[in-house]
């Protein structure tokens, strides 16, 4: 017989197609990705061994209290884990696991374009366009800064942050980075390392996020770290909404201390704060940046390699806790 297997996401015709094939697989029809309520009672019916998921589901520990003793691996469609609590499921002993580095080039991807397109006023030259255009517009009208040449702090130098310094070199800019640990040089590829963050700000005249978030990381950039930019920052986060104390973001941009921001995650999702949605100097997408055919299919045939291997067994490739 087939593994049973919960598949709470909606998800790409191809990772669904595999899921049906491999696995006594029940597939949720939508609209929507499951609530946690509804994957329990499904999980809970057909006695799942495996249930397949992605941020949008937040498995605290009632949740994984709540799963029935036939679950024995739960996979997230996602690099982050946040949503998961990984000390609950470990006591449980189900093996959680997640997607890192497929995701890496397609989320840098996205962090650039959202770089360009909010220094260059993207946005705004694509409305005015829409808005059919008709008049002339000055030398001095709707400048954006330049980006060849300037100075990047990254915070966060994993894998989907190294993929965005490699992008940033394209652009000739100079890159700098502060996370919980120096990389090698083969890694570091001349990049400065600031083992204080705000040390760092002062000298950035991009800032792009890229750590993970959870309590030590909450609202890490605050109006003091705000504050320490230079006048006229863009600042760019595809990480975590979590990270970035809201309010002071909004309080730089209408101030103009910062020029303008890239935002693809918000500390509500969904609902994210609809103020940013009124400011020209944003630009803004919906927790997105990975969204590509290709790494979407690869996401989930990831996760579904970690349910196979644990159901067979084996190790998990991209275990969230080991014993």
């Amino acid at each position: 017989m087939k593994p049973r297997l919960v598949l709470a996401c909606l998800t790409t015709s191809a990772v669904v197609a595999r899921a049906r094939v491999e696995f006594d697989a029940f597939i949720h029809p939508g609209p929507g990705d499951m609530t946690v309520a509804e994957l329990i009672r499904a999980a809970a019916s057909r006695q799942a061994q495996a249930i397949l998921f992605t941020n949008t589901l937040s498995l605290d520990a009632a949740a994984i209290a709540a799963l029935p003793t036939s679950v024995r691996v739960g996979a997230t469609i996602s690099v982050g884990f946040d949503h998961i609590d990984v000390e609950a499921a470990c006591g449980r002993r189900i093996a959680m696991t997640n997607t890192p580095g497929v995701l890496d080039e397609c989320t840098a991807d996205h962090a650039m374009m959202l770089l360009l397109a909010a220094a260059r006023r993207g946005a705004e030259y694509d409305r005015v366009m829409r808005q059919g255009w008709r008049y002339r517009i000055g030398q001095g009208e709707l400048l954006g800064v330049r980006v060849t040449g300037k100075r990047i702090g990254i915070l966060g130098m994993g894998r989907i942050g190294r993929a965005m310094a490699r992008r940033a070199r394209g652009f000739d800019m100079q890159v700098l980075y502060h996370g919980r640990r120096r990389l090698p040089p083969e890694h570091e590829l001349g990049a400065a390392y600031y083992a204080d963050f705000h040390q760092m700000l002062p000298h950035c005249d991009f800032l792009s996020i890229h750590a993970p978030g959870g309590a030590g990381t909450d609202k890490m950039i605050d109006g003091r770290a705000l504050s320490l930019l230079p006048d006229g920052a863009v600042l760019v986060n595809v990480a975590r909404g979590s990270l970035i104390d809201e309010d002071a973001l909004f309080a730089a941009l209408t101030s103009g201390k910062l020029f303008a921001a890239g935002l693809d995650v918000f500390r509500r999702e969904p609902d994210y704060d609809l103020r940013f949605a009124d400011l020209d100097n944003v630009v803004l997408s919906p927790h997105i940046a990975s969204a590509s055919r290709e790494t979407r299919d690869a996401m989930g045939f990831r996760a579904l390699d970690n349910i196979a291997a644990v159901l067979a067994d084996r190790p998990a490739i991209d275990p969230l806790w080991k014993d």
